[in-house]
């Protein structure tokens, strides 16, 4: 019989996403995207006080990192990243628990993202979890070459 092994999660400290953060997170976005996030899509976000984290495993390298945008009554999840060394050990879930968190504290009731309509190991992931598909964002993503790419539209509710 043949088993599959999953990556074990590994010890991760999360921290407040600062600018100094960005040269890892700049690196990884070119690595994780065919067309990343800029330096000034983060500085902004960080400037405007969105809350981001960063993760960091026990030798302080970068695991993983999202950026929120909060509303009135609700969070838009900008960014989540998961370095791809370490996709598929539940970092997701971890930073989702956490945002989902912030939005309790915040008093937020609703959490909504867009996603790639291409990426479904990432729209698995959010359905796992609990978001619903909602609508779709029409030629929403830049590519590399090409028309641009629809985006699926996803929404939490969020208990108190």
């Amino acid at each position: 019989m043949n088993a599959i092994v999953q990556p074990r999660r590994p010890d991760f400290e999360a921290a407040a996403m600062r600018v100094p953060d960005l040269t890892e997170v700049m690196a990884t976005e070119r690595v994780a995207y065919p067309v990343p996030w800029t330096h000034g899509n983060f500085v902004d976000s960080l400037a405007a006080g969105y809350p981001a984290e960063v993760l960091r495993g026990p030798r302080a390298e970068l695991l993983g990192y999202w950026v929120a945008m909060p509303g009135a009554d609700e969070m838009h999840l900008l960014n989540i990243t998961v370095v791809p060394a370490w996709q598929g050990c539940g970092l997701a879930v971890v930073m989702l628990d956490r945002l989902v968190d912030e939005c309790r504290r915040r008093g937020l009731s609703q959490l909504w993202l867009e996603v790639r309509i291409s990426n479904t190991r990432a729209r698995d992931v959010y359905r796992r979890y609990g978001f619903a598909e909602v609508g779709k964002r029409r030629a929403y993503y830049p590519v590399v070459e090409g028309p641009r790419e629809d985006a699926i539209l996803m929404s939490l509710g969020i208990a108190a």
